[in-house]
């Protein structure tokens, strides 16, 4: 146990193994993790969480697994995922993330790139990638020595000698604890030695311009930015309970479900997917939530389609209330922040009479700070939940920063903005407005690309490739990432995210890329929200099967340019939006259109619908 857990956070000198095992020394029964199975919360306590990783890292031990070796996960969120991960630092391996809704090919390439001599799998479908990436690939996987699968459902005819179940692992490692007592200090020996510099996982970058860049991370990197958020929300065992739903190989996740869960000694839930995301977010009601922008767009969808349904009464309820709510929160705004009591009367009268019930039925009504990251969004989404009453706070960091390195809290809650940095972070902006920084969070580099690496990191600066901008309050405010800037045929610079945001603000619009790089005019490629427009036609008896159906009515047209009219009204002409067009299919990650993330790849959409491209600006420079 860490004798002075604040002391050795302070002084850098810790590891998350040294973390786990703090918790599960002092705190043996506590809970630690929930899972969903067959409709109950199954609980684990930190002396679970710790014992099943020491029994797979002995079982890594006797396949021959050393130190510096990669472990692949390909997986869904889930109680293995984290066995594997810590067991793997524990004895001085390095864990690879891979997003279980990667194809082959993209598994294949991270595996082999990473030189990734174990793969947990999480199901027979990533068994069935590993195996196509094995077999359907030139280079294979010669480095590959065992496949572990978690869930054995469905393999029962599998003859392959590198498969094994991570059962079988498990008793592995307690015949290799039996075996002399030396076997058995194995995993606590391994733990002590752990050092905080040491490399204990590789984030594949998403890869929205390129092959994804495998990113070194140490445990001194992942804590010293996370420590500044647990420090700042006074987070501990008692108030830190999150839902883990984002894919535990993006950095964000790893901060919260990860990181901040060892730092903390709090509790994790495991959502059942993605798309249980809303019922699991009602049955935990976490007091921590961590949200990409599409998340909290389709939250506050879900209660806009609500009170669509609802009675009129209800509706006309809802009206009164979110307009006193705006009014408030807008004087409240223009107060510096300050409430007076009879602000907060006025703010407990409408928590009483709509907005408690709203709260709750998000499963967000014990919610202490709400996060937000991973991607630009639009201020009026954050305002819709300030303005119920749920604090929501943008962040902003990067792989290559080892997490967030600017937050915002309640005295830096401007909107559209993303905080202030934290504690001992240098950073500046260049000339040409890109936001630089040096801290001990900032990577040790890509894999197998010093050329990369010195193209990112100069003199020890992290070149983030954010253009940003200073608030009037001194917050950082990100415009747009560097490689997206649009420069027009008349040379003006366009962000095209604030453009693609302020559509996004409809109910019917699921993705903008707004185009016109070395163009006379912007356009904009749109895709519908299938629900939403859905039943906007429903309700006006219009006939359709398919997306594609749905996409092609030309009410469906009037209805979008509406949207493009209104977002117009907001910017100079320059920027305005001359031309659309709705696609007519989703984009989708399979097709390489989003990366797993749903961030759009503007270098694939660029190829994939250049007919349409084409069409819109009849072929020519436009």
């Amino acid at each position: 146990m860490i004798d002075n857990l604040d002391a050795a956070l302070r002084d850098g000198n810790t590891t998350l193994p040294k973390l786990l095992r703090h918790w599960a020394q002092g705190f043996p029964d506590a809970l630690a993790f929930r899972e969903k199975d067959y409709g109950i919360w199954n609980r684990m306590s930190w002396q679970h969480y710790l014992e099943t990783a020491r029994r797979f890292a002995h079982g890594l031990k006797a396949l021959g697994f050393e130190k510096g070796d990669r472990l692949a996960i390909a997986s869904e969120d889930s109680p293995h995922w984290m066995f594997s991960d810590l067991a793997t630092q524990a004895i001085g391996g390095i864990v690879v993330g891979i997003y279980p809704t990667n194809p082959w090919p993209e598994l294949q390439y991270i595996v082999h790139h990473s030189n990734s001599k174990f793969v947990v799998c999480g199901d027979q479908e990533q068994v069935d990638k590993v195996l196509d990436a094995m077999n359907k690939h030139a280079t294979g996987l010669p480095d590959l020595v065992k496949i572990i699968c978690a869930d054995m459902k469905g393999m029962r005819g599998y003859k392959h000698d590198q498969l094994m179940s991570f059962d079988d692992v498990l008793e592995l490692g307690d015949q290799y604890a039996a075996a002399s007592t030396q076997n058995a200090s194995t995993f606590d020996r391994a733990i002590e030695d752990t050092r905080p510099d040491d490399t204990c996982m590789l984030v594949y970058t998403s890869g929205t311009t390129g092959p994804p860049k495998g990113a070194m991370l140490s445990h001194r990197n992942l804590i010293v930015t996370v420590d500044k958020l647990k420090t700042h929300f006074t987070l501990d065992r008692h108030n830190y309970e999150v839902v883990c739903y984002l894919p535990l190989c993006h950095v964000a996740e790893r901060a919260f479900s990860t990181v901040l869960h060892l730092l903390t000694g709090g509790v994790v839930n495991y959502a059942e997917s993605i798309d249980t995301v809303a019922v699991n977010l009602r049955e935990i009601a976490p007091t921590v939530f961590l949200g990409v922008p599409r998340i909290w767009e389709k939250l506050q969808q879900g209660i806009l389609i609500r009170m669509q349904d609802a009675s009129r009464f209800q509706r006309w309820a809802f009206k009164r209330c979110f307009d006193a709510g705006r009014r408030l929160f807008e004087k409240v705004e223009a107060q510096g922040g300050r409430r007076s009591l009879s602000d907060r009367l006025h703010f407990f009268v409408l928590w009483l009479l709509m907005f408690r019930n709203l709260q709750k039925f998000i499963g967000l009504d014990r919610m202490q700070c709400g996060f937000c990251g991973g991607a630009s969004v639009s201020p009026e989404v954050l305002k819709f939940f300030r303005i119920l009453g749920i604090p929501v706070y943008q962040v902003y960091g990067m792989t290559e920063s080892g997490g967030v390195i600017f937050f915002q809290h309640e005295k830096a809650v401007k909107l559209g903005a993303t905080g202030l940095p934290i504690n001992g972070l240098n950073w500046k902006i260049a000339d040409d407005g890109e936001l630089v920084v040096k801290h001990p969070a900032v990577f040790k580099g890509y894999l197998h690309d010093e050329s990369a690496t010195a193209k990112t990191v100069v003199d020890g600066w992290l070149h983030t490739g954010d253009i940003v901008a200073l608030a009037d309050n001194g917050e950082l405010m990100i415009v747009d990432r560097k490689k997206a800037i649009i420069i027009t045929s008349g040379g003006k610079n366009i962000a095209p995210s604030e453009i693609e945001n302020a559509l996004k603000d409809s109910l019917h619009v699921r993705e903008a890329i707004i185009l016109g790089d070395g163009r006379h005019y912007l356009a904009a490629l749109i895709q519908i929200d299938f629900d939403t427009v859905g039943k906007w036609a429903q309700e006006r008896k219009l006939a359709y099967t398919t997306y594609k159906s749905l996409a092609l009515l030309p009410e469906v047209r009037e209805l979008i340019e509406e949207d493009v009219k209104r977002v117009n009204k907001l910017f100079a002409r320059v920027e305005n939006i001359r031309k659309f067009l709705i696609l007519e299919k989703e984009l989708d990650h399979d097709d390489g259109e989003l990366t797993a993330t749903q961030k759009v790849r503007r270098n694939v959409i660029e190829k994939t619908f250049a007919k349409e491209i084409a069409i819109i600006y009849g072929g020519g420079a436009g």
